[in-house]
């Protein structure tokens, strides 16, 4: 007889899910979707989104292990600091749930 997964372990490697808990979460989906256009650096979007550093690279840490985005570039400061700066990879998020099951279409960011 073949073992059942539990729901915690379905969600431990469901990347649908994941990304759709990413998301879900107010500061992340703010991060996403800020720097579609034009990349920016941890600090600034800190500073913008008056969200603590520690959880804006927390949330980066997360959204990069998911792909949703990116190092674009780096930014060189007058004291000779370097400072990645990050873009999103999609442009658009579409999520539908019709019974048990979650669909998630994401749309590629072509702004360059």
């Amino acid at each position: 007889m073949a073992k059942r997964v539990t729901l915690p372990q379905l969600k431990k490697y469901d990347v649908t899910q994941k990304v759709i808990e990413m998301l879900a979460d107010a500061e992340s989906r703010a991060i996403i979707f800020s720097i579609i256009r034009k990349g920016k650096t941890a600090a600034e979007l800190s500073e913008k989104h008056k969200i603590p550093l520690s959880s804006v690279y927390k949330k980066i840490s997360d959204l990069e292990e998911l792909t949703l985005i990116h190092v674009d570039s780096w930014q060189i400061s007058e004291k000779g600091r370097r400072f990645k700066v990050y873009r999103s990879r999609i442009k658009d998020a579409e999520i539908s749930i019709k019974k048990p099951e979650a669909s998630l279409t994401l749309t590629p960011n072509d702004n360059k």
